[in-house]
């Protein structure tokens, strides 16, 4: 219980120095962080002007980690994210990192870089890693990508793949902000100097919050309720909820099984609880499968989407569960 205090003290001071450059916007900070004290990687998507690039820069700034942004363009090539080989004076050739060399990486408007490009990020985003001329190059930990999509300007993009979308641990939708924090936006932005985020947290402590969420355990009937959530997603499945049965294509992947997991573990933790209960699945529910499901063609037309689905998914399972729950 001593850890997972600490676990929510760290947590609670990293969320509150973001909120300093960031107005209202709750969900998303916490999401984000969820993201990495989980070591999953995050897709925000919003439209232009909402913070999302504010928000990982602060977040940098309270951890003191390493921050690069890269701006996606449709002629960037893939050496442009990784790096590349060139010859120096002695006439040896020798690597220079590219920008996805840092702790943090802003992948802003991801989906404007050709499919070419956009799988540069794949390695990365898997293995740590990434390959140039035939050499693997480390990424430094604690790393997390956090990219960012605009929901509605689609010309001149190249939609990411779904197994690229299935990299991404959570998929956060930014909302406009209320008219009370928009004025706070505005008090802030066009009169004196706002405080800027201090650090109060390292890697370390990114570390040894990782090492934490993996301890947490969950029991059987808890895990067999998870599973049940994703497998009402298979379209296919005898476990297959009516509506996905109806609406999707394809449901979502063992990865997100996994993620749901272990993002009910980070819930849990922030709880004050050193175990997953189903309420903190049912929470991780929407974020971790909304992009992992694929919907067909009549889910359009009737307008259905993937969050009304989960909405679905989850009433559907609560009512074959003996412990019916609410969040």
């Amino acid at each position: 219980m001593q850890e997972a205090q600490w676990f929510r003290d760290t947590f609670d001071a990293v969320r509150s120095e973001v909120q300093k450059a960031i107005v209202g916007q709750h969900d998303i900070v916490e999401g984000v962080l969820i993201g990495l004290a989980a070591s999953g990687h995050v897709l925000l998507e919003g439209m232009p002007g909402l913070g999302k690039t504010l928000l990982v820069r602060s977040l940098s700034r309270a951890l003191s980690l390493d921050f690069s942004r890269i701006q996606f363009t449709p002629d960037m090539m893939p050496a442009d994210v990784t790096g590349t080989n060139v010859l120096n004076e002695g006439r040896t050739f020798e690597f220079r990192r590219g920008p996805v060399f840092a702790n943090i990486v802003l992948a802003d408007e991801i989906n404007r870089a050709t499919p070419k490009t956009q799988s540069a990020m794949l390695e990365a985003m898997q293995e740590r890693s990434v390959t140039v001329g035939g050499r693997r190059h480390e990424l430094t930990e604690p790393f997390l990508v956090m990219a960012t999509q605009n929901p509605v300007e689609q010309e001149g993009t190249y939609p990411l793949p779904e197994a690229q979308l299935d990299r991404f641990f959570f998929k956060l939708i930014v909302p406009y902000p209320t008219k009370a924090d928009l004025a706070e936006v505005v008090a802030r932005t066009t009169g004196e100097a706002y405080a800027e985020p201090q650090a109060v947290a390292s890697k370390e402590d990114i570390l040894r919050m990782r090492a934490l969420v993996r301890q947490v355990p969950i029991a059987n009937n808890v895990l067999d309720y998870g599973l049940s959530l994703v497998v009402a997603t298979h379209p296919e499945g005898e476990g297959a909820s009516p509506v996905a049965g109806r609406y999707c294509r394809y449901g979502a992947s063992p990865r997100g099984a996994q993620s749901l997991i272990t993002a009910g573990k980070v819930h849990a933790l922030l709880a004050g609880r050193f175990n997953v209960s189903k309420e903190d699945l049912k929470k991780a529910l929407k974020p971790v499968l909304r992009h992992r499901i694929i919907l067909n063609f009549e889910a359009e037309a009737d307008g259905m989407t993937a969050d009304k689905i989960l909405d679905e998914v989850g009433s559907f399972v609560d009512s074959r569960d003996r412990d019916p729950i609410k969040v």
